[in-house]
């Protein structure tokens, strides 16, 4: 009998020790799923609370390009080096809206979507497009602008390219990281695309005859048009997609904020003030500053 006990005593430890191991097992599993999750939600409710911070701070700091007019572009205001243009009304309105003093961050336009990841600025309004690729690492806004493009040739040279089959061959600058670089590289397959870092540079290039056109969107070129008698619009442009639009990014997960940036959108596109931005920004491309100065 005693050695029968023993054996039974054997057994039931046994047990236990498998019964404790897979209650271990289990309680380190929900310890693991309770990690992600915190994590996960750690992750969000920074962006989520973006707009809370963006408050507290009392101030909104928004990347931007200022080489685009007439959506962003240095003039002279009251003798003063000053950005102006739609989208800085765009951003003025949803500082407005929340309340706080607005910050303009300036720098070349392929920054301007890394510097919402590395904290440089809450929001970016520089002429973005949505795309699945970026939307994959940002928020973005409803559009507040749909696109046209166009193409800026020399006056003298309107009546030898009209076609994309005329630029065959042929050097056409685009500003790098934009849309509308990717639309050329897609229809002007036999042409040869300088990207550009700014767009006063693509102009410029154009003017000395190192490139042949520049593809632009319409507002662009007509605010470039405005300074310079010896450039003109081509006959003809590149088909836009539906999603180039202008729309503003934000951080990923930004949550609050993308609410707070679309209703500022739908109030203007209800009153049409965006356009009625360009219209004024246009009236200042006169007095645009050169940013190779």
């Amino acid at each position: 009998m005693t050695y029968c006990k023993k054996i039974a005593k054997i057994e039931i430890s046994l047990r236990e020790k498998r019964i404790n191991m897979k209650i271990k097992k289990i309680f380190l599993g929900i310890l693991a799923l309770i990690s992600v999750l915190t994590l996960a939600a750690c992750g969000s409710s920074s962006n989520e609370n973006l707009q809370e911070k963006i408050v507290k701070k009392g101030k909104l700091v928004v990347a931007i390009s200022p080489d685009y007019a007439p959506f962003e572009f240095k003039a002279l205001v009251d003798g003063k080096d000053t950005i102006v243009g739609a989208d800085v009304e765009l951003a003025q309105a949803i500082a407005d809206e929340l309340g706080v003093e607005l910050e303009l961050s300036s720098m070349s336009f392929d920054n301007v979507l890394s510097s919402l990841q590395t904290g440089k600025a809450d929001m970016a309004i520089s002429g973005l497009s949505y795309t699945e690729e970026r939307a994959k690492v940002y928020d973005f806004s409803d559009a507040y602008y749909e696109t046209e493009n166009a193409i800026l040739v020399k006056a003298s040279d309107a009546d030898t390219y009209t076609s994309v089959d005329s630029l065959s061959g042929l050097k056409v600058a685009v500003q790098k990281g934009t849309i509308e670089e990717g639309l050329a590289k897609d229809q002007l397959s036999d042409s040869n695309i300088v990207s550009l870092t700014a767009m006063g540079e693509a102009i410029n290039e154009l003017k000395s005859g190192q490139v042949q056109a520049v593809d632009l969107e319409k507002p662009v070129a007509e605010g470039y048009l405005s300074q310079n008698s010896d450039l003109a619009l081509a006959s003809f442009a590149l088909e836009t997609g539906e999603g180039d639009a202008k729309a503003v990014a934000m951080p990923k997960d930004s949550g609050e904020l993308v609410k707070t940036v679309n209703k500022v959108i739908k109030k203007l596109a209800k009153e049409d003030k965006y356009k009625q931005f360009i219209s004024d920004a246009a009236q200042l491309t006169g007095d645009a500053v050169d940013e190779d100065e």
